[in-house]
């Protein structure tokens, strides 16, 4: 299966500013960045704007206009939006997008309005998100109005019309390390965002999300992805990720992705290349190190069984 790269935006520094600003306040120059990072090989990026939620939705519309292949990756959360009005959003997005658009559920505190009817803690929090997606589903799959009477929502003659059938293959993505987070997320997730972490640490954790996607049957529909720090070669980052960190050389950081592969890993999130060279330096370097390294290793092990043996019988010969 090939690798995939996904772009996650941080923060910029304007010329001639001293304050940092989102990747995206901008558009105008954004777009330029947006094209560049679809040339050099990254396959998808992350909208994350700390404006919010309805913010994220109007920036993923511009950057699916924006681009002709690159896959938007929608941040998302329960208890913001209505699922109705969510799935409705959602799903025009996805029929103009062309399918280049996934969600990625975030868990968020409950809001302080909800306080007094529950207590707010971890586990009502991904419960509320559990019914959120389900319900999404159905919106985004039913052909006929329902009603649904939940913990957390009520719906009367919930019916999203208008969508495509994309819209419901939406995809999933979730993250996570507690057991309540990943029954959520066997349950639901397409993609499951791994913690960064050493080998044995990523591998555990890739077992027991693979352990709660068997309990329903959804092994074999989960892929894993891998966020990435790439440190820039002025030094210059933003702080605060929590990202496998890859500094020095493009070609050490290339090859230091490599055991992570082996584990089953397909997509791993950049952070850290947000200025046009260091876009390319990542695309042109890093990316294609990477995937050329594997193409070649794929190809030793596609040659016969017989090769390697006569290639050594041919050197004792010549001896």
């Amino acid at each position: 299966m090939p690798i995939e790269f996904t772009h996650v935006p941080g923060k910029v520094q304007p010329a001639g500013t001293s304050s940092n600003v989102p990747f995206f306040y901008d558009f105008a120059e954004t777009a330029t960045k947006l094209s560049l990072i679809e040339d050099v090989g990254f396959r998808r990026i992350v909208v994350d704007d700390q404006a919010g939620l309805l913010t994220n939705m109007d920036l993923a519309a511009q950057v699916l206009d924006r681009t002709s292949s690159l896959e938007v990756v929608l941040t998302h959360w329960a208890g913001v939006v209505d699922p109705t009005v969510a799935a409705r959003q959602l799903a025009s997005i996805a029929a103009k997008s062309g399918g280049r658009l996934s969600l990625r559920m975030l868990s968020e505190p409950l809001n302080d309005d909800d306080a007094d009817a529950r207590p707010v803690g971890h586990t009502v929090v991904w419960q509320r998100t559990d019914e959120y997606l389900v319900l999404l589903k159905r919106l985004w799959s039913n052909e006929n109005p329902f009603d649904h009477e939940g913990t957390f929502y009520s719906i009367k003659g919930g019916y999203v019309p208008r969508k495509e059938p994309q819209g419901a293959g939406i995809s999933i993505r979730m993250g996570g390390q507690s057991g309540t987070a990943l029954r959520v997320a066997g349950r639901h997730a397409d993609v499951f965002e791994l913690t960064p972490g050493p080998l044995d640490e990523v591998r555990h954790l890739m077992e027991r999300v693979r352990s709660a996607a068997a309990e329903h049957g959804r092994v074999g529909k989960l892929s894993f992805a891998l966020p990435i720090s790439i440190q820039p070669e002025d030094g210059a980052s933003e702080p605060g990720h929590r990202a496998v960190d890859l500094s020095g050389p493009p070609a050490r950081a290339a090859l230091s992705l490599l055991p992570y592969t082996a584990l089953g890993i397909t997509e791993f999130m950049v952070v850290g290349v947000d200025r046009p060279r260091q876009i390319a330096t990542a695309g042109r370097e890093t990316i294609a190190l990477v995937r050329n390294s594997l193409a070649r290793r794929e190809t030793d092990v596609a040659q016969p069984a017989t090769f390697v043996p006569r290639l050594s019988q041919e050197r004792h010969s010549a001896i």
